[in-house]
């Protein structure tokens, strides 16, 4: 029996259990909740649907897109050409320092589980402050890596964020088990869709449009107390 390690490499990659720390965002979810302008699971989804159509395909994905073709180039250059320009595209201070933390702890994590010596290097770029080493980057190398097809890395892209909004909307009390559930189903056409318009895109064709949530990102900053890092 033949063992499909790249499947069982998906599912270890988007798992919430792999400590890339996605569970700690809710991508301005918090600050809209106590604003009272998120209160229901029709809310939760129409946010997650915003930042898909408006930041997450056109930006994140595209980005994951060009690294993951560099990571099977070997092209350390191409590689922190995507990772700097994702880095400044993202214009709040906690959005952009949030992406480059889980980015690094993933790199981190994947290569304590065996040498690589494309990663290592790219680990030494990031110690070295020499590339931000952004989350959608990291995500790309080690998907690569994992033998997890490009087209595939793309979709763990689109549900690890999805599932990280809902996550948060869970502990703020906004929705029950089964109505994140319900959410997670509604977007799967969607998913499939963003990945399939953005995963073949040029890194010069990134781009992102969401004034209002890169405002509310940074109004969750300046808030006292908070759950979440974004």
């Amino acid at each position: 029996m033949n063992t499909d390690f790249a499947s069982l490499g998906m599912m270890q990659l988007s798992d919430s259990f792999f400590p890339s720390g996605l569970y700690t965002m809710s991508n301005g979810l918090e600050a809209l909740h106590r604003q009272k302008m998120v209160n229901n699971a029709d809310d939760v989804r129409e946010l997650i649907q915003m930042y898909y159509l408006q930041q997450v395909g056109p930006a994140d994905c595209v980005a994951i897109a060009n690294a993951y073709d560099f990571a099977v180039q070997k092209s350390l250059d191409g590689i922190m050409l995507v990772d700097d320009t994702i880095c400044k595209i993202k214009l709040a201070r906690e959005q952009r320092e949030a992406s480059m933390r889980s980015g690094r702890q993933l790199i981190k994590c994947v290569l304590s589980l065996g040498h690589d010596s494309f990663i290592a290097q790219y680990h030494d770029m990031i110690t070295e402050s020499k590339t931000p080493g952004t989350y959608p980057v990291a995500l790309a190398i080690a998907a690569q890596l994992f033998g997890i097809s490009k087209q595939n890395t793309g979709l763990m892209l689109f549900y690890g964020f999805g599932t990280s909004i809902v996550g948060a909307a869970l502990r703020l009390g906004i929705i029950q088990h089964i109505e994140s559930q319900k959410i997670i189903d509604s977007l799967k056409p969607i998913i499939s869709e963003q990945a399939s318009k953005y995963i073949s895109k040029s890194y010069e064709q990134i781009w992102q449009f969401a004034p209002h949530a890169d405002i509310l990102q940074m109004q969750h900053e300046k808030m006292e107390t908070k759950m979440f890092i974004t």
